[in-house]
């Protein structure tokens, strides 16, 4: 036998596809990452509440809402008027309300209660009682029902 390997056929696999499948992968999983971690104010000191317990979430959507120690709302860790704060409401509950036609009540009607949506605030332990008032009130008039309030179980 006077074969060798040099002048055997070299077989080498197509990466081709493998990298289009991963590189579309990559792509998918940046287009579905979830931000809500990124509208949680960090530099917001949490009121310390003895019976603070771990949140329990359903699969239920989430409207996360921070208010910090001056009573501004912050979206993203930048402060927004009263106006603004209302709108970013409005619109979350125009979305939710789509999300609620679409898969789970096609009968719901404008006026409706967003049953599907927990609003979740937090709020600085200096911020006036007022400006949580105002808050609740404008998310109760775009038809939020259910809230969770933040706080931490002791103090870090």
């Amino acid at each position: 036998m006077s074969g060798s390997l040099s002048t055997a056929a070299n077989a080498e696999p197509n990466m081709t596809p493998i990298l289009d499948m991963v590189f579309q992968l990559i792509t998918f999983f940046m287009l579905v990452v979830n931000f809500k971690v990124n509208e949680i104010d960090r530099a917001m000191q949490l009121p310390i509440v003895s019976s603070a317990r771990k949140a329990e979430y359903k699969g239920e959507r989430l409207l996360m809402l921070n208010v910090n120690d001056k009573g501004q709302f912050t979206v993203f860790s930048k402060s927004r008027t009263d106006e603004e704060a209302k709108r970013y409401i409005e619109a979350d509950a125009q979305a939710a309300a789509a999300v609620i036609r679409k898969a789970l009540k096609p009968d719901w009607k404008e006026g409706d209660d967003l049953d599907n949506t927990l609003v979740i605030i937090r709020a600085d332990r200096s911020t006036p009682f007022a400006r949580l008032s105002y808050l609740l009130k404008t998310c109760q008039e775009s038809g939020y029902r259910r809230f969770a309030f933040r706080a931490m179980s002791k103090s870090s």
